[in-house]
């Protein structure tokens, strides 16, 4: 048997803790650092993530997680100008690798602050240099180039856990988890998920492009290591807002849909033109914008905190300008860890620009589902699965 110690449990008070593997070597390496418990378990989660993406689209995938959900995940799509500008790389040298996790990252750079970054490819250094300088609590990934561990072993005065995984390695086929003293036992989760999945579809729409299909994969794959219930919004390579871990559908969808408005409120002009101070650092733009955004940033301004991070009092976005704003996207692929039981899930979809829809089926309630999918034309397939993760 093959053991590590970690630092500690989830909590500084839960002492001793391990990883091991019971029959066999543990399938990673740590190239840097000193591993703790919540790291590995979102190390481990958000490498099978990128390992089934990178499988499902042929593309090198990345994944930014946190307390054992993501917080964005992507492939190496092409990112326009405008991206560019929103995740703070205008001039960065930009290589696949590099515009996934940047990408995955971009996604909620606020729930991204701290993260866990997970790469289906080899770390280059363009990638690593990208790292260096966001605040991330460490890495894992297949391999690294000599100037990317390099860079990486530099990062949190020499602390930044770097982990190497095995791409080969399989886990057995029964996994099991200990709770309270006792042990339970299950089949893991194989299940594949491809565009065959996406063949049942029930709405007088029944048009999927491939860019709907790439993305409503990368929202079922991302839901199938996201804490259940958990919806997902996904647009052009990756997702832009993950509700996770709600105990009722329709505030998994309300949760997601917030955090893609805001993915999208972050693209108005007006935001794009912020007047922020020289030496405002990036975690402090990302939460002014986030207050700038939000239903109510009045009384932030009023009090005279934006001088903490503005040159000049910007003018709020009125209700109706966000309105306005989210009301021209489109295109939007959304995917549910289980079905949908009410019509109201759709109808807060489709205000955040959801045209296409993936979800298991089977409620009582499916007939007004799709009705309400065909009032708005929203294309939706029942894929028959769940996918629930704990």
């Amino acid at each position: 048997m093959q053991e590590l110690q970690l630092k500690y449990g989830c909590n500084p008070n839960q002492k001793p803790a391990r990883i091991f593997a019971a029959d066999s070597e543990l399938p990673f390496k740590v190239l840097n650092g000193r591993p703790g418990y919540i790291n590995l378990m979102d190390a481990l989660n958000s490498w099978q993530l990128v390992k089934e993406l990178k499988k499902a689209t042929g593309l090198p995938a990345a994944a930014s997680f946190k307390h054992v959900s993501p917080a964005g995940a992507a492939v190496a799509v092409p990112m326009d100008e405008t991206l560019q500008k929103i995740y703070f790389v205008e001039g960065v040298e930009l290589t696949p690798m590099s515009t996934a996790y940047i990408r995955a990252r971009g996604a909620d750079r606020m729930s991204s602050y701290g993260d866990f970054a997970a790469l289906s490819d080899e770390c280059d250094a363009a990638t690593a240099s990208y790292l260096r300088r966001e605040v991330s609590d460490g890495i894992i990934a297949p391999s690294y180039s000599p100037e990317a561990l390099e860079i990486l072993k530099e990062k949190r005065k020499g602390g930044y856990l770097v982990i190497q995984m095995d791409p080969d390695y399989e886990p057995d086929p029964i996994e099991t988890k200990q709770i309270f003293g006792l042990y339970l036992e299950q089949g893991h989760n194989n299940l594949e998920l491809t565009p065959d999945c996406l063949r049942n579809i029930p709405t007088k729409n029944k048009n999927f492009p491939e860019s709907a299909v790439r993305d409503l994969l990368i929202a079922l794959i991302t839901l199938k290591y996201t804490q259940s219930n958990s919806v997902g919004y996904a647009v052009g390579g990756q997702m832009i807002g993950i509700g996770a871990g709600q105990q009722s559908r329709i505030h998994c969808t309300r949760l997601a849909g917030s955090k893609a408005d805001n993915w999208f409120l972050r693209q108005h002009p007006r935001v794009l033109e912020l007047p922020f101070r020289s030496d405002v650092r990036r975690p402090d733009r990302d939460n002014a914008i986030d207050v700038f955004v939000s239903d109510s940033p009045e009384e932030v301004l009023a009090d005279g905190a934006w001088q903490r991070v503005f040159t000049e009092c910007p003018e709020p976005l009125t209700a109706q300008e966000k309105k306005e704003w989210i009301g021209k996207q489109t295109g939007v692929s959304l995917g549910s860890d289980a079905f949908f039981p009410f019509g109201d899930n759709i109808e807060r979809a489709h205000r955040s620009g959801v045209s296409y829809i993936a979800e298991a089926g089977g409620s009582i309630r499916d007939d007004n589902v799709i009705e309400t999918c065909d009032k708005y034309g929203i294309a939706m397939a029942f894929t028959g699965i769940r996918l629930f993760h704990h």
